[in-house]
């Protein structure tokens, strides 16, 4: 199924139905009198939050709602019916915004949660309801109101405990793949990851934690440049931030540069992002010696202005990651 993070769709409540003006006519009962009934009230619109659907795709194609009118009330003093409601379902972890004012309506991170985002419009009122001791037979009534309407944003932010972020071919997808049983597509091209994707690391006496690798940030991705920065969003809702950093023979030059060039896009993104916990995790030590890693490590931790924990792994071999994982568990035992 194809990923989809944002959508616009239109919504319209059900207007209400009218008020009805009607006189009692009976045989062989001399003295009639009003007898309309009111009208039903509107359709509501209300987003419902499901667990099952990982994707906004079904927005592409159906992008406008309408809820059912309230129908109008009739003699005998009969109340017209209430409009249908509409139960629009999007996955956990969307955000509902007004298109217009950028108004943050619900973050509905909740399975099952419903919303109400466009109320159906008033009933309008009989001309029974203006009886009065002066006033025996009423010929007046009002009209049913119209329901909301809206354009709303959706925008799906992924629910996830632990985030990597790191440049293109750092091996993101494949500590994902190798911790947890996300199918993450692994080559030898940048640009692999397209699309966020989301894996359960499953840990002893039952403790789990969810992880999400997104597609690998580059320079100047804050202006536009490569994928990763239209999937920062979905960083936002994590605890903590694994920075995979490729230490290799064969793409180390300049680690450093490396490591500024991530933080400087996390910034211009959110200072709140930018501030997360974050550990560094270098990554693709199978390649190097021993020697040559401690010599890295140390001119990297040397030149950061904050020393930061750090790790040392091989994704591809598993070397590293029980370590990672357990630490993992009890930073987010602790911190959430």
């Amino acid at each position: 199924m194809k990923f989809l993070d944002r959508a616009i769709i239109t919504i319209i409540a059900g207007n209400g139905g009218h008020g009805c003006i009607s006189f009692r006519r009976e045989k062989y009962i001399p003295k009639g009198g009003p007898d309309g009934g009111d009208g039903g009230n509107g359709g509501n619109i209300w987003i419902k939050a499901e667990r099952n659907i990982n994707t906004l795709i079904d927005f592409k194609f159906k992008k406008i709602f309408t809820a059912g009118h309230g129908k109008n009330g009739s003699s005998g003093k009969r109340s017209g019916g209430k409009g249908h409601d509409i139960y629009i379902t999007v996955p956990i972890g969307t955000r509902v915004i007004d298109f217009h004012t950028n108004e943050i309506i619900e973050d509905v991170i909740t399975d099952r949660k419903t919303v109400l985002i466009a109320k159906g419009g008033w009933h309008g009122l009989g001309n029974t309801r203006f009886k009065s001791s002066v006033n025996r037979a009423p010929k007046n009534n009002t009209l049913g109101k119209l329901g909301e309407k809206r354009e709303i944003l959706l925008e799906l932010i992924l629910l996830a405990d632990v985030a990597t972020l790191g440049l293109p071919n750092a091996g993101k997808s494949t500590l994902v793949r190798s911790i947890s049983a996300a199918k993450t597509k692994v080559a030898e091209y940048p640009f692999t990851t397209l699309t966020p994707i989301l894996g359960v690391v499953n840990l002893e006496n039952n403790k789990k934690f969810i992880i999400s690798d997104i597609p690998g940030l580059i320079k100047n991705a804050s202006q536009g440049i490569g994928l990763g920065f239209r999937f920062l969003k979905h960083l936002e809702r994590c605890s903590i931030l694994l920075h995979i950093i490729d230490i290799s023979v064969c793409n180390y030059c300049n680690p450093i540069k490396d490591i500024e060039i991530i933080l400087n896009e996390l910034k211009n993104y959110s200072i709140e992002l930018y501030n997360k916990p974050r550990w560094l995790v270098f990554n693709k030590i199978d390649l190097l010696k021993s020697q040559e890693i401690k010599k890295i490590i140390n001119v990297i931790l040397l030149n950061l202005k904050n020393t930061e924990k750090y790790y040392l792994i091989s994704a591809k071999n598993k070397i590293g990651l029980k370590l990672l994982c357990s630490d993992l568990s009890v930073f987010l035992e602790k911190n959430t």
